[in-house]
């Protein structure tokens, strides 16, 4: 990233405790409530990236990277930055690339991006945030970080997933993954109306270039249903009988993705924290938001052990009463 030139926040890694927080100890001397990332370098479940905002909080989060085990061996101390986070997607053969629609997660457990860090708990898409700076993020983004791989002799085939933040009006990158993100694959890749096989075998072939893809214009909200307790203990809730989902897979317009599910005798039981995403489209963000919470209203798990968040896509909830109000 520093040597393409690619926006993004200060950071240093690690692989002792001592030394990165003899590292926090300077940077707090400068400035007392500064925010600060302490990261895992590997996957984590989503729960690897650990917000700071004091010395002491630094402190403890980078004891916890132990407990990460191989994934928080190295670990690194990331400059926060307060703006509003986004997500984007592109496929590249190595020379060319496609980009497909932005979206935004929400990580932590609770409403209003509060609480512990998740596996994710919802996602929209596309990102009303992204959409005046889409090709300021495809040329400063996604386009340096390909080009640059290939010029390094390097070169990149396969999904890329920017991971970014708006600070300021001007897009900056938090993280790049070589794969797609969950679970907001599930409000992206149902856009896609192209063939993906198609797609993808482009891809291998090294012929992106000859092909166009073609996305609907729909919106989409996926809200993820968990165990009463994730994501801490919800061993209480484990081996509950889900009841509803067969109903909600008959609504026009959702789709139920399983996760952590298991069928016996033809009934749903709980098995795992995030147990499914109910996702709905619309012809706009609230039309798909409602959809979703009206599907996912008639879902429960035995014992009242069903959690989830009730303001999925909030940010742009707002965004689009407000264009609407001035149009």
């Amino acid at each position: 990233m520093q040597r393409n030139k690619i926006p993004s926040p200060k950071f240093k890694y690690f692989n002792s405790e001592k030394l990165a927080k003899d590292y926090i100890k300077l940077l707090y001397d400068k400035e007392p409530e500064k925010l600060i990332y302490i990261k895992a370098t590997k996957l984590c479940g989503g729960k690897g990236a650990l917000k700071s905002k004091s010395l002491d909080e630094s402190i403890r989060n980078i004891g916890k990277m132990k407990v990460f085990g191989e994934a928080g061996k190295i670990f690194l101390v990331e400059e926060g930055l307060e703006g509003e986070e986004f997500s984007y997607y592109a496929i590249s053969d190595g020379s060319n690339y496609r980009i497909f629609k932005s979206a935004q997660d929400n990580k932590t457990i609770s409403n209003f991006d509060k609480g512990d860090q998740t596996g994710r708990m919802g996602a929209i898409s596309p990102a009303i945030i992204t959409n005046h700076l889409s090709k300021e993020i495809e040329n400063q983004l996604i386009a340096k970080a390909i080009n640059g791989m290939k010029k390094e002799h390097i070169p990149y085939i396969g999904i890329l997933y920017l991971g970014g933040v708006v600070v300021n009006d001007k897009p900056i990158n938090i993280e790049y993954n070589a794969r797609w993100g969950d679970p907001e694959c599930q409000v992206v890749l149902p856009t896609i109306k192209t063939d993906y096989v198609e797609i993808v075998t482009s891809c291998l072939k090294g012929k992106l270039n000859e092909i166009e893809i073609e996305q609907d214009n729909k919106s989409r909200v996926c809200v993820v249903g968990a165990s009463r307790g994730y994501p801490n203990d919800y061993s209480h809730a484990k081996r509950k009988q889900i009841h509803g989902l067969e109903n909600a897979m008959k609504i026009n317009g959702v789709t139920i993705f399983g996760a952590d599910i298991t069928i016996q005798d033809e009934k749903f039981y709980t098995d795992g924290g995030r147990l499914f995403s109910v996702v709905a489209e619309g012809e706009n963000i609230v039309e798909a938001k409602q959809k979703a919470y009206s599907a996912i209203a008639g879902i429960n798990v035995e014992g009242n052990n069903l959690q989830y968040r009730t303001d999925i896509g909030w940010r742009d909830i707002e965004r689009f009463l407000r264009n609407k109000k001035h149009l």
